[in-house]
């Protein structure tokens, strides 16, 4: 049963991470050019794949991450999560 656990969180973890980075490019778009609607579009977006990060780890088997890849992205951009997910995955 963990394997199907597995299969649904990781492709929410991607699809979160892929939003959240759309969120970003938003806001950055907003912050440079001073469109206020963009910024809290941006920051919405982020905010969302937050929690949705943080539902679909709750799912994840630790020993199932992608190791020092995965904390390697996290640090690059900015991402606890995926810092201490690729961390733990990689003790062995």
């Amino acid at each position: 049963m963990s394997s199907s656990n597995e299969e649904q969180a990781q492709p929410g973890l991607i699809a979160s991470h892929a939003q959240y980075v759309k969120g970003a490019a938003v806001n950055a778009i907003g912050n440079i050019s001073g469109s206020e609607a963009w910024s809290t579009s941006g920051e919405e977006q982020k905010k969302h794949a937050v929690d949705a990060m943080k539902e679909a780890g709750e799912q994840r088997d630790p020993q199932q991450g992608y190791g020092k890849a995965e904390e390697i992205a996290g640090k690059l951009s900015g991402c606890e999560g995926m810092q201490k997910e690729g961390a733990a995955s990689k003790q062995d």
